[in-house]
């Protein structure tokens, strides 16, 4: 469960980082869109984020320093809860920002804010899972002895030896 849920929460992280870097001024508009932040912060904020959101991807992809880069992704993702359901509190009129894009709603164009907010709070859980649950054993932390309630991997972990071995009749 661990690694799909470390898969699921890189994914996001990685796309929405990925669609954010190519245009940081559309992300620093996103951040400012919010109206939490002074200018100077909005715009560190809105280079960093998704340089932050790639980098803590990859750490899940690959299963590097998993439950840190869990406890990163599940502050993201309230961070993201709590400016979103701000901007609906205070009547703001935009895009979330989150895969892109951000600013002000075009005219006749209503915000998604309850379902914003829902799938960032689902994502929370599951970083939050990614957080306090072993790693998995398709994590480099486990394969290098990183996760504390796994050795380092052996291929020899999954052969049985002889003496090992439950009873069954080959070795009765």
């Amino acid at each position: 469960m661990t690694t799909v849920a470390r898969l699921v929460v890189a994914g996001v992280l990685i796309v929405a980082g990925w669609l954010k870097i190519g245009n940081p001024a559309l992300s620093v508009r996103a951040v400012e869109a919010y109206e939490l932040l002074p200018g100077a912060v909005a715009t560190v904020v809105g280079y960093g984020l998704p340089i932050l959101e790639i980098v803590v991807g990859v750490l899940l992809v690959v299963g590097l320093l998993t439950r840190i880069a869990g406890a990163i992704s599940a502050l993201l993702m309230l961070a993201f809860v709590i400016g979103i359901a701000s901007a609906w509190a205070r009547g703001l009129r935009i895009d979330c920002g989150c895969f892109g894009g951000g600013g002000e709603l075009a005219a006749g164009v209503d915000p998604n804010y309850l379902l914003e907010i829902v799938r960032d709070f689902g994502i929370a859980l599951l970083a939050a899972w990614i957080t306090i649950r072993p790693p998995g054993r398709f994590a480099l932390d486990s394969a290098l002895g990183l996760a504390p309630d796994r050795e380092p991997y052996d291929r020899h972990d999954d052969e049985w030896d002889a003496e090992e071995a439950p009873d069954t009749k080959e070795n009765g």
